[in-house]
């Protein structure tokens, strides 16, 4: 088991993946103070589907039903946040 802040985490997402892939739990902290755990997907979620999934309550189910299309594309310049272009389409 690895605990890891989060500025450590974010800037090796990758290592950290792989490091729950293969069966390590990583504990994800902030301030010291555990926040969330990445570990691999057990073999008993094999076959859950994302309807699963909403019935057990794990994930909320979509806002928007159907294929969404924006009117125009997002363009996104270098250096971009994401987050905020994400909140501008989603308004």
């Amino acid at each position: 088991m690895a605990f890891v802040g989060m500025r450590e985490f974010r800037s090796a997402l990758a290592t950290y993946i792989r490091r729950a892939q293969h069966g390590e739990r990583v504990i994800i902290t902030v301030d010291g103070a555990p926040v969330a755990q990445l570990s691999n997907m057990a073999a008993d979620m094999a076959g859950v589907t994302m309807a699963d999934l909403i019935a057990r309550g794990a994930i909320a189910p979509p806002r928007r039903r159907g294929d969404w299309i924006p009117d125009d594309p997002l363009l996104l310049s270098s250096g971009a946040r994401v987050d905020r272009a994400l909140n501008q389409v989603r308004t």
